[in-house]
């Protein structure tokens, strides 16, 4: 017990401190790894535009009203529609950041009274000026506007104020921006002499005759580039070959998890086990609806031509109530039962009167409904009387949009009986009238007083009713291939064993090691793989030559290895290898045609020596592409000075394609169009000032700006 007890008072303070050391090394292991947030981590910073922070509880409530605005406008948000908008509300906030600095630098600013003008004045914001117009006047009410801010600060729900109060900041940008486009544009200027200039040069033409000698008479290995000489080149030209993030590469193997014969077979046999009760259904929606339909039942009729499914010979052979298949069709399995068959015309041309009871965009009444009806009925008593249409129309119909063709109108049969489009109207210009019939129709838009003036191309419509089951994979086919995946990704961990083991394991069983390159941060999609934000975020997460769990992508599981990180900056030399090796190569081509060619006396003799033809070009201009020469910018531009006229230029001249010899035989001017020097000026600025309108400032001020992109850690 002694022995025990001098061990414990002499290392128990050691023992303490290596437990200590040991937590510590587990924290700061961790915090390493990225799986604690210890130095900051909790930071709610997702950017910082030139010192300002953008925080991300501010820019997620961005991202989700616009989610929400795409949805109400009847967009899919999948994960790709989501990324897309993450990204676009990014460049309004750097837009938004770079823009502001401007604004405060010129003194820029939106005072009350102007604000005011822009919105009650004579050229109001576009969404004001259709929402208030009178559409029996064509007016724009400006009191109603008035009228209706002064309601919302007054009665306003506090979140219908912040999106008051968010339009009209959003108004006021608008109006800073247009003046700021207004000084550069405003700043434009071609000087006198400039046009001067480009008329002579545009009146220049020479008459040359060359030997152009091509690179490729060289062989690439007679011309060997090193990777000094390629990163010396990329020092030389920095700003060509800066990446503003960091990039990466992978090698990966996909292992194929879609389903198999036997679960195509499951399927099959599911969906054929249906076929009685879908053949004895009255209600063919709801039993599609029970059933878990793949594919959504469609309440009408679809012409012969619009019909795309596979077996759609099969199915109008039918008889109504009828049953075909099941059959493939993509990656389901299809029963489609035909439930009528109408003839019905492709599209209908019609023309109305709408007498509106209430404003389609703002919803405010125009007016009772039985004054409306009373309006349709007179005016259609009026029509049989032999009134015009035009002029009623005109005068009364408050269908803005249908004003500029006096009513007429022509619909598809698809759009007449979609979701969107007026049933009662439909029902009578598609199924229950005919040419030349003439009807008021109640809608929730208010009375249209309807004419039919054309049914176009009258054939059979069907409406089907289709089945349909996915084929899916089974557990056991996901297992084998997330198993395979697994022992794989578990047998490799690092580069090397990822290369050696698909070389000793995977080549012989047909799978292909595939490579993706250049992946940005906050990219949502691999090339050559597909949609996957977590994929990329893995990516990210790991060290280069690491290799990375198992994800699944699509029908596949997918083990990558990363191969290269490309810091933010220069880019480096394997990167840039494809673009500056040929210039370099090109160069050293050169000099030894250049060499081989001696001293240039006669093009006779330089083309002896480099055994390719003398050939001539009559109209060679200083703008533009040349016959026989192509864009060879230091030839055409040689060929016009006027100390070589009449003479062989003596330096052999390094081009795009090859090594020219050229022999200047004449320079002459022919005449340029006579406009006066004043309106040539007034032309350009004019152009150059409308292509000013169309390009955004902020490309150029994001190269100068200091921008932190945080993104890639919060999404």
């Amino acid at each position: 017990m002694s022995v025990i007890q001098q061990i414990r008072d002499k290392y128990a303070r050691w023992a303490v401190v290596a437990i200590a050391l040991s937590l510590l090394g587990f924290i700061l292991m961790d915090a390493f790894a990225g799986r604690t947030r210890l130095f900051g981590g909790n930071s709610t910073t997702l950017g910082v535009i030139n010192g300002e922070k953008i925080d991300v509880q501010d820019f997620e409530r961005k991202v989700k009203a616009q989610e929400e605005m795409a949805q109400r406008q009847g967009y899919a948000m999948g994960e790709e529609g989501r990324q897309q908008i993450i990204q676009s509300v990014w460049n309004s906030e750097v837009e938004q950041a770079i823009m502001t600095a401007e604004f405060d630098k010129l003194g820029l600013t939106v005072g009350k009274k102007e604000l005011n003008d822009y919105l009650f004045g004579a050229n109001p914001p576009a969404d004001l000026k259709q929402g208030f117009t009178d559409p029996n006047t064509g007016v724009y009410n400006a009191q109603a506007v008035q009228q209706y801010f002064s309601n919302l600060r007054k009665n306003g729900k506090p979140e219908e104020k912040a999106q008051m109060n968010q339009y009209l900041s959003s108004l006021e940008k608008q109006r800073m921006a247009e003046k700021y486009t207004s000084l550069i544009t405003n700043s434009t200027y071609y000087a006198k002499w400039f046009v001067e200039k480009q008329n002579t040069d545009n009146s220049l033409i020479a008459n040359i005759s060359f030997v152009g000698v091509p690179y490729a008479t060289i062989s690439d290995s007679a011309a060997k580039v090193s990777d000094d000489e390629i990163k010396s080149y990329i020092n030389e030209h920095k700003d060509e070959f800066k990446q503003e993030d960091e990039t990466r590469s992978i090698s990966y193997v996909l292992f194929n998890a879609s389903p198999s014969k036997t679960d195509s077979l499951a399927a099959f046999n599911q969906i054929q086990g249906m076929k009685a009760d879908f053949l004895a259904t009255n209600d063919p929606g709801a039993f599609l609806t029970r059933n878990g339909s793949s594919l959504p039942y469609f309440q009408g009729y679809i012409s012969k031509s619009q019909i795309q499914v596979v077996a759609k010979d099969s199915i109008f052979a039918l008889a109504p109530g009828q049953v075909y298949g099941p059959y493939q069709d993509a990656g389901n399995y299809v029963l489609a039962k035909l439930i009528d068959i109408k003839n019905l015309p492709d599209s209908v041309k019609a023309r109305h009167i709408l007498i509106g009871t209430a404003n389609p965009q703002t919803g405010q009444p125009l007016m009772a409904d039985s004054v409306a009806q009373k309006r349709a009925d007179s005016i259609a008593a009026a029509i049989r009387g032999g009134a015009n249409f035009d002029t009623l129309e005109t005068r009364y119909s408050t269908d803005q949009a249908a004003h500029k063709d006096k009513g007429v109108m022509t619909f598809s049969s698809t759009d007449i009986q979609g979701e969107n489009f007026a049933k009662e109207f439909g029902q009578f210009i598609l199924f229950d009238g005919k040419p030349g019939d003439k009807k008021v129709v109640k809608t929730s838009f208010g009375y249209h007083y309807i004419e039919i003036l054309e049914h176009k191309n009258v054939t059979p419509h069907y409406k089907v009713a289709y089945l349909a089951k996915p084929i899916v994979a089974s557990n056991e086919t996901d297992n084998s291939a997330s198993n395979a995946a697994s022992m794989f990704s578990g047998d490799s961990r690092s580069l090397k064993a990822f290369n050696e083991n698909y070389e000793k394991n995977l080549r012989a069983k047909g799978l292909n090691k595939l490579v993706a390159t250049d992946i940005h941060p906050n990219d949502y999609a691999v090339p050559g793989v597909g949609n996957s934000r977590p994929l990329v975020k893995a990516i990210f997460n790991a060290d280069g030559g690491d290799v990375l769990e198992p994800i699944r992508v699509g029908d596949n599981y997918l083990v990558a290895a990363v191969t290269n990180v490309e810091e933010a900056g220069v880019a480096s030399v394997n990167k840039v290898r494809s673009i500056v090796e040929p210039i370099l190569r090109n160069k050293k081509k050169a000099e030894q045609i250049k060499k081989k060619l001696g001293t240039i006396s006669t093009l006779e003799a330089a083309a002896q020596v480099a055994g390719q033809p003398v050939q001539t070009v009559d109209s060679l201009y200083l703008s533009g592409r040349n016959q026989n020469l192509g864009y060879e910018l230091k030839v055409v531009g040689a060929s016009f000075n006027p100390a070589v006229k009449g003479k062989v230029i003596p330096e052999a001249l390094e081009g795009q394609a090859g090594v020219y010899v050229v022999k200047v035989n004449n320079t002459s001017a022919v005449p340029v169009p006579s406009a006066s020097i004043e309106e040539q000026r007034r032309m350009l600025e004019m152009q150059a000032r409308q292509g000013m309108m169309y390009r955004s400032p902020t490309q150029a001020l994001r190269k100068s700006a200091e921008i932190k992109d945080y993104r890639s850690k919060f999404y």
